[in-house]
């Protein structure tokens, strides 16, 4: 739970845009922390929201996608996931990288989740979703990605969250609160 009565004790200084791409935007912050000592805190400003989709069918099978993640230097297993403009409803963000990832589309979606990505370093929201009701069509990723697509039992996909092999934020936390919903009868 957000408190917004609290007073932000951070003062700041200066502050110095060092980079900017259509993506994100950096900033350096000079400020006194919260006991006046001088220091630099900068912040990365996301211009997409991040956006994860789990597609569940009726015999609780899920799709999952594999790609090299550039940042990571390593492949990864991770829901169909992307980024909308902050202009763009986030629902139809999801639609939209559901189709293009794995070529699936959805009558039924439910929000599940609303979140903060990394609060120490960046103002990235995150929005997550469960798809269902689902029907096939080709996949159409964007021309800059190479992806795997793995048809899987959710419980298959919730055992990767648990051993490790699914690292990736969005995944782990889409995975948990399924299987919570799951285990509490809301699905």
């Amino acid at each position: 739970m957000t408190d917004r009565s609290v007073k932000n004790p951070w003062e700041i200084i200066k502050s110095q845009e060092v980079y900017d791409s259509p993506w994100i935007k950096v900033t350096k912050h000079d400020v006194l922390d919260p006991n006046k000592n001088e220091g630099t805190y900068s912040v990365v400003h996301f211009k997409h929201t991040a956006i994860g989709v789990i597609p569940l069918d009726e015999d609780q099978n899920t799709w999952i996608v594999g790609q090299y993640r550039f940042p990571l230097e390593r492949y990864t297993w991770e829901i169909p996931e992307g980024g909308g403009a902050l202009t763009e409803q986030p629902l139809d963000a999801a639609k939209r990288e559901l189709s293009e990832e794995v070529g699936i589309s959805a009558e039924k979606w439910t929000k599940i989740m609303e979140f903060d990505v990394s609060n120490a370093s960046t103002d990235e929201k995150g929005i997550l979703y469960l798809a269902q009701n689902l029907s096939f069509h080709q996949a159409h990723p964007d021309e800059n990605e190479e992806l795997a697509v793995k048809k899987i039992p959710f419980e298959e996909l919730y055992q990767m969250v648990l051993s490790g092999e699914v690292t990736d934020s969005l995944s782990v936390l889409a995975v948990l609160k399924v299987k919570d919903m799951m285990n509490n009868k809301a699905l």
